[in-house]
């Protein structure tokens, strides 16, 4: 029986013959023209009312097309279910992090078998020591469909956390206060917080916190608390007035310091200080905003290490004395602007410094000595490794006198481990490996890194993994393998070549999978970043559809094989490229797609729009509205064949409103011609009616959306189990 599943599966992805399927009839979003004028230019937007989440009828529709996928969706029910529980099968359910020690407590996280969340500990002394339970997840969430703890916060004197739940996935966390040696919650409530933006004074009753705007849900204002007091009345203690900024707070590695910093990518930074020892005192700025310089700090002893691109595009680090003025003036050189080594972070120890670096698309880590011994090979080097696409980076180290640095590393076939790396013997001891159930074996996979040259003749990096003995060499539809490529390409986040558990579902059916880091990221460095976004954002879709060229030209799979799959700001890339090349694909994967562009960047109320201006322009101004809807995917939905596409959304999405791809879904229904195969196209919209942007939140949850979207995809190849 084995062998005649394995036949089966061999024979449908050989052939890509999919069984004839009539498609139900899908649901009909009614037709109500809403004209939007904005310099001079009228649109039509016949699907605006969507926008009304209170409206009966607005979730009535939404639910008709969940009822729509299952319908269309049902010859692979049990495949989904097939999925989900061969996914789960690889998850190691009783499980545990690998401890972390912060002054004289170890803290870790550990799973139980059937939990879907994490339960929080800490061990005084040692690891032999008595496990104390800060946080239980699965307590904390019953009662919820959705629970997030958002990060907590141990006083100095280790007896109280300030921790922050979400309930709802709107990203409005309540901050509560929990005593640990009593195990009480206090009854202070603070609502509408950031999570993980979080300080304590050194006298371990005072704290500061973020508060958020319920409407933008921009981190806006913080706050001073002490315990025991009414929120009602906690001092603000600033206020950030542009609405463009991103504000974060948190202590100094040092403890010396509570630091607020306000930042916009490519805008400016700012931050303030604040010794902790003074919680009633002024924040300090330690340099003011210019446009055009960012920077972040961290305090060493008598003096600070900044990172900064201060002539520098690629970001250079400095020193500076504490106690002398902050003027760029008393800035010393330590590590020099590069212009093929991006600077992205730092740490510091007692007697190292540690940098993390990206070269040619990879990250590097590099230690340098605190006080030089003379020895180069001791006093500056480069962590080594092997694979050929693969993310190293500094972990969480919040123990600053030690020699030990922790470090995380996977790719694309090894899972995530965490080692313990000794600075001055230079030797690395793995500490935990992602455990990986089911017969999971490394050598059975293999990993590429290609360079793919796009039309302007930029050089665009490709990771690719296959389990060995796939078919890479195939010149049609019956020998090639069938690809997923997947990317991001928005502000300046890596999308890297990480391992995944459940992308293994795939491989093991024949699939490559295909990593496109395309600009718009910053993987080459912040040039490439900054040649992704604003009136260069075509370059994006331009590289995506490059790469998608090369992998049909160099036989990695066929034009019917070929697969593609973006969320959020790659959602946008789907949308762009389905527009633009929708030939090339046979099925495209959106997931929560920010695809309304010129509509939502128009409207300053709708959450997070001011602070995306330097990311894509503001339309308010001609220049940036003609370039936007050049390219915005539900603006260029024209009568022409469209892929399979499989949309998903959450109802109370935070980041790309739930509406967007409903709209989108809508508009697609009435203008595809479904002319580009010889099947008819499956167009589905899948919204999560009790989730946000991050979609389910338990761990198994989750699993069961990448279910639905793998089952979709391998439907469409003719593989049902």
């Amino acid at each position: 029986m084995k062998n005649a599943v394995l036949f089966l599966i061999t024979l449908s992805i050989s052939t890509g013959m999919t069984p004839a399927q009539t498609l139900p009839k899908p649901p009909k979003a009614a037709i109500k023209p809403h004209p939007i004028s904005t310099h001079g230019d009228t649109r039509t937007d016949n699907y605006y009312y969507l926008n009304d989440r209170e409206n009966p009828d607005v979730i009535a529709y939404l639910n008709a097309e969940n009822t729509y996928v299952d319908q269309v969706l049902a010859p692979v029910a049990e495949l989904k279910d097939n999925l989900f529980t061969e996914m789960k099968g690889r998850i190691k359910e009783q499980d545990e992090s690998v401890p972390y020690k912060e002054g004289n407590y170890f803290y870790y996280s550990r799973y139980v078998t059937g939990g879907e969340y994490p339960i929080y500990c800490r061990k005084k002394g040692s690891l032999s020591g008595v496990e104390e339970v800060m946080f239980d997840g699965n307590a904390l969430a019953k009662g919820h469909n959705y629970y997030q703890l958002g990060g907590y916060e141990v006083s100095d004197n280790n007896e109280l956390a300030l921790f922050c739940e979400d309930t709802v996935s709107r990203r409005l966390y309540t901050l509560r206060i929990k005593n640990l040696k009593t195990g009480k919650i206090y009854p202070e409530v603070i609502p509408n917080t950031e999570a993980g933006s979080l300080a304590w004074a050194a006298d371990n009753k005072t704290f500061f916190y973020i508060k958020k705007d319920p409407q933008t849900l921009l981190g806006y204002q913080v706050f001073r608390h002490v315990l025991g007091t009414d929120p009602a009345k906690d001092a603000l203690v600033y206020e950030e007035p542009d609405n463009q900024f991103y504000m974060g707070l948190e202590r100094s590695k040092s403890k010396k310091y509570i630091i607020i910093s306000v930042d916009h990518n490519g805008v400016a930074t700012e931050s303030r200080l604040l010794e902790a020892t003074n919680p009633t005192g002024a924040f300090t700025v330690f340099l003011p905003r210019q446009k055009g310089h960012e920077y972040d700090l961290v305090h060493y002893q008598n003096k600070f290490y900044v990172r900064t691109n201060w002539q520098a595009e690629n970001f250079r680090l400095m020193e500076f004395a504490e106690g002398k003025t902050t003027d760029r003036a008393n800035w010393k050189e330590v590590i020099p602007h590069r212009a093929d080594v991006y600077l992205a972070n730092m740490d510091v120890f007692v007697n190292h410094l540690v940098l993390g670096e990206r070269k040619a698309g990879l990250t590097n880590i590099r230690v340098l000595k605190q006080h030089k011994t003379g020895h180069p090979a001791n006093d500056d080097y480069y962590l080594p490794f092997q694979d050929p696409a693969y993310v190293a980076g500094i972990a969480y180290n919040p123990d600053f006198n030690t020699n030990v640095l922790r470090y995380g590393y996977a790719s694309l076939t090894t899972p995530s481990s965490t080692y313990d790396y000794n600075m001055d013997t230079q030797t690395a001891t793995l500490m935990k490996q992602q455990a990986v159930l089911g017969g999971f074996d490394p050598a059975n996979y293999k990993s590429e890194r290609v360079f793919v040259t796009a039309r302007d003749g930029a050089k665009v990096p490709v990771s690719l993994v296959y389990r060995k003995g796939t078919k890479k060499d195939g010149s049609g539809p019956r020998t090639a393998a069938p690809l997923l490529q997947y990317a991001y390409g928005s502000y300046g986040i890596n999308i890297e070549p990480g391992f995944s558990s459940t992308r293994l579902s795939l491989l093991d059916r024949g699939f490559v999978f295909a990593l496109a880091h395309i600009r718009g990221g910053q993987e080459m460095g912040r040039k490439w970043y900054e040649d992704g976004k604003m009136l260069k954002k075509q370059n994006t879709f331009n590289d995506f559809i490059d790469v998608s060229k090369y992998l049909i030209e160099k036989k990695y799979t066929a034009a019917n094989k070929l697969f593609a799959m973006g969320g959020s700001a790659g959602g946008l890339l789907m949308g762009a490229v389905i527009n633009q090349a929708p030939q090339l694909y046979r099925g495209v994967v959106a997931a929560v797609p920010f695809v309304d562009v010129v509509t939502t960047m128009l409207d300053e109320t709708i959450p997070l729009t001011t602070g995306e201006f330097e990311e894509w322009g503001n339309p308010k101004q001609k220049v940036y509205y003609d370039y936007m809807k050049s390219y915005s995917p539900y603006d260029n939905v024209t009568r022409q064949g469209y892929p399979n596409l499989l949309v998903t959304t959450g109802l109370h999405d935070s980041q790309v409103q739930y509406w967007e791809p409903a709209k989108w879904v809508a508009k697609l229904r009435t203008m595809k011609t479904d002319d580009n195969s010889g099947e008819e196209t499956q167009l589905l919209l899948h919204t999560n009616m009790e989730a946000g942007h991050g979609g389910a939140s338990g761990r198994f949850q989750a699993l069961k959306e990448i279910a639905l979207e793998y089952a979709f995809i391998l439907n469409l190849v003719g593989i049902r189990q």
